[in-house]
C-alpha cells in the first residue's frame, strides 16, 4: 500500500503537469495530508497547473478535501479526473460549509431582557403573595384548633434565631456606637456643641440603626440559615415526606420561622440598640469628657418616647419580611445543589434590599414624628 506522493512533468503543450501517485487516504497510515498540503501549495496557487488524478490508487474524502481547498472548492477542465473522483469531488461541492459572519448587535437584546426581568419579578409577586395567603389560612385554623399549634417549632426558632443572636448583634451596636461617637466627637468640639452628640447619636441609633443593624445580621445569619434548612428539606425530598404524609408544610415548617423571628425581633432591636448607646456614651466620655450619668439622664429629655416605639415597630415589620422572603426562597430551591447556593444568596440580597426600601419608606412617612 503505497503512500500518497506526487511527480512533476510536462503534458504534450508542455504545460506544467502534477500527476498524484499512492493511496491519498486515510487507510495509508504514513499520509500526513498537513505535509502534503504545503508541498502542493506553490501548484495550487498557480492557475495554469494541470492536474493529473488518473494513476492514483485510491482517493477518499481526506484526500479529495485537500485536493478541492487547493482548488478553491472549483472542479474544471485543467482536472483530469476518473468518473468516481469526479462523482466524489461532486459530492463535496455539494456540501455546505458554515460561513462565518460578523456578529451584529440585535437591538431588541435589551427589550428581551427587561421583559425576562419583569416575568421573573411577577413571578416571585405571584409567589410570595400566594405564601402570605398560605399563612393566613394557617394562622385562621389555629385559630379554631389552638391546640395544633407547633409551640415546639416556634421556640426552637426563637431561640436560633433569637438568643444565639445576642452575641453578635450586641457587638456589632458597640462597635458602631463607638466608631460613629468617635466621628462626631471631633466634629461637634469644633464647634462648642459637645453635648448635641447625645441628641445625634440617640435618634440615629434608635430610631433608625438599631432596627437596621438587627435586620441586616439577621438576614445574614438567621435568613440563610432558614433557606439553606428549607432547600436541604427540598433536596432530601423531606418536604415531599410530610405531604404525603398529610402534614402541612406551612404549619410546620414556615409558620414556625415566621412568628418566631417575628416576634423576638423588637428585642433585638431593643438589644442592639441598647449597646449601641452604651458603645457611644463610652466613645463621648473618653473624647469629650461626657460622664455616663449625664448621658443617659439627658437621652430621655431630647429623644422622644415615640421614637422607640417607631423603632420596636421597624424591629417587627423588619423580621417578618426577612423571614418570609427566607422562606419563599427556600421553597422555590430546585432538588439540586446549585440552586441551593443560588437561592440562598438571592435570598440575603433580597431581604436586605427589602429592609433598606422598607425603611426609607417608613422614614418619609413619619418624618414628621418625633423629630
Amino acid at each position: 500500500m503505497a503512500a500518497a506522493s506526487f511527480e512533476i512533468d510536462q503534458d504534450t503543450q508542455g504545460r506544467r503537469r502534477v500527476r498524484l501517485l499512492g493511496q491519498w487516504s486515510l487507510r495509508a497510515l504514513d499520509n500526513d495530508f498537513a505535509e502534503l498540503k504545503q508541498a502542493l501549495q506553490p501548484f495550487f496557487s498557480d492557475p495554469f497547473t494541470q492536474w493529473d488524478l488518473l494513476a492514483t490508487e485510491q482517493l477518499d474524502t481526506a484526500g479529495a478535501t485537500v485536493l478541492l481547498n487547493g482548488w478553491e472548492g472549483k472542479l474544471d477542465a485543467r482536472m483530469q479526473v476518473t468518473d468516481e473522483q469526479r462523482a466524489l469531488f461532486t459530492t463535496l461541492q455539494g456540501l455546505r460549509t458554515p460561513q462565518r459572519t460578523g456578529s451584529r448587535m440585535d437591538w431588541a437584546l435589551p427589550l428581551v431582557a427587561i421583559g425576562e426581568l419583569v416575568m421573573k419579578f411577577a413571578q416571585h409577586l405571584t409567589d410570595f403573595v400566594q405564601l402570605i395567603g398560605l399563612l393566613l389560612l394557617e394562622m385562621l385554623y389555629l385559630l379554631r384548633r389552638p391546640s395544633a399549634f407547633p409551640w415546639r417549632e416556634f421556640m426552637a426558632n426563637i431561640y436560633k434565631s433569637g438568643v444565639t443572636a445576642l452575641p453578635v448583634t450586641g457587638l456589632l451596636g458597640f462597635m458602631i456606637g463607638i466608631a460613629m461617637s468617635y466621628l462626631m466627637s471631633s466634629q461637634l468640639r469644633t464647634f462648642g456643641a459637645d453635648i448635641f452628640i447625645v441628641n445625634i447619636l440617640g435618634l440615629s441609633m434608635i430610631r433608625e440603626l438599631g432596627p437596621i443593624l438587627m435586620a441586616i445580621l439577621v438576614a445574614g445569619r438567621s435568613g440563610s440559615a432558614m433557606t439553606a434548612q428549607i432547600g436541604v428539606m427540598r433536596v432530601t425530598e423531606e418536604i415531599d415526606a410530610l405531604t404525603t404524609m398529610g402534614v402541612s408544610r406551612i404549619l410546620r415548617i414556615v409558620l414556625p420561622k415566621v412568628l418566631g423571628l417575628t416576634f423576638v425581633a423588637p428585642f433585638l432591636v431593643l438589644w442592639t440598640s441598647f449597646w449601641g448607646l452604651a458603645g457611644g456614651a463610652l466613645s463621648a466620655n473618653t473624647e469629650l469628657g461626657l460622664s455616663f450619668r449625664f448621658f443617659f439622664d439627658y437621652l430621655p429629655m431630647v429623644v422622644e418616647p415615640v421614637n422607640l416605639t417607631l423603632s420596636l415597630f421597624k424591629g417587627l415589620l423588619f423580621g417578618f419580611v426577612v423571614t418570609l422572603v427566607a422562606c419563599h426562597f427556600g421553597l422555590r430551591i430546585m432538588p439540586n445543589t446549585e440552586s441551593l447556593s443560588a437561592s440562598t444568596t438571592s435570598s440575603v440580597v433580597t431581604a436586605i434590599t427589602s429592609v433598606i426600601l422598607l425603611d426609607a419608606a417608613f422614614a418619609i412617612l413619619t418624618r414628621g414624628i418625633g423629630v
